[in-house]
């Protein structure tokens, strides 16, 4: 009998223990990655009242048979010069990490995946502090490319899943950290059929969440929703 019971509550700790994905065990469906560019409209909310902060432009484009490029270029209202844009190379097939950089007004930062280890540098604009980068890290997902991830994936009602992901940052973490899926559910959006995807990572200690809305047919993003632990904002994709 006792043996019985501890077979049993092994059973059930492995039944509802979280499955972590990485790139050696991710499901992607490849005919969904197509070239693309959209345009999102960046608000924030204040008393009840949209404020508009600026544009998002996110390109998708294969770059060869096994390599896929996400940029992201952000065009602020208040600073129309200012120089904002993203730059992640990932495998098609899997999402395993080969480059990412990202250039704005207050710093640089370029991160190269090897099998591993990530090397790179970090530049503090105001400080003209520049730190080498050189960690270790291996199977995981850049953490810029994950909320592309999740458009790819085999979504359904309810499910949940945890992400192993890597992210530099002196302000919050650095390294190997995780990512949550933590709640799928088939809704409405302007007369459209989507999946809400409900987000958070360990970057910010969970305090931030994004519910990402994805038509179910194109599986495009049509509108995220950003929770900065009570302040909001709003992305809306226009094209």
């Amino acid at each position: 009998m006792k043996t019985f019971l501890v077979l049993l509550l092994i059973s059930s700790v492995n039944l509802f223990s979280q499955k972590l994905l990485t790139p050696a065990n991710i499901t992607i469906d490849p005919k969904l990655i197509k070239d693309e560019t959209s345009e999102a409209v960046w608000y924030a909310e204040n008393a009840g009242t949209k404020i508009e902060i600026g544009n998002i432009i996110t390109e998708l484009k294969k770059l060869n048979k096994t390599d896929l490029l996400i940029k992201t270029t952000v065009k602020l209202k208040k600073a129309p010069d200012a120089k904002w844009t993203d730059s992640t190379i990932v495998k098609t097939a899997n999402f395993q990490p080969v480059y990412h950089s990202s250039f704005n007004m207050t710093r640089d930062m370029v991160l190269k995946s090897g099998k591993a280890k990530v090397t790179g540098y970090y530049l503090d604009k105001k400080s003209q502090k520049k730190d080498p980068i050189e960690m270790d890290a291996a199977d995981y997902f850049d953490s810029s490319s994950y909320p592309m991830l999740i458009r790819f994936s085999p979504l359904k009602e309810n499910y949940t899943a945890d992400l192993s992901i890597f992210d530099y940052n002196p302000d919050a973490k650095k390294g190997l950290i995780k990512a949550y899926i933590l709640d799928v559910k088939k809704t409405d959006y302007k007369g459209k059929k989507v999946w809400a995807v409900k987000t958070t990572d360990d970057i910010k200690d969970k305090t931030t969440v994004v519910t990402y809305y994805i038509d179910t047919e194109t599986r495009a993003i049509l509108k995220q929703d950003i929770d900065l632990g009570g302040r909001k904002m709003t992305l809306e994709t226009i094209q």
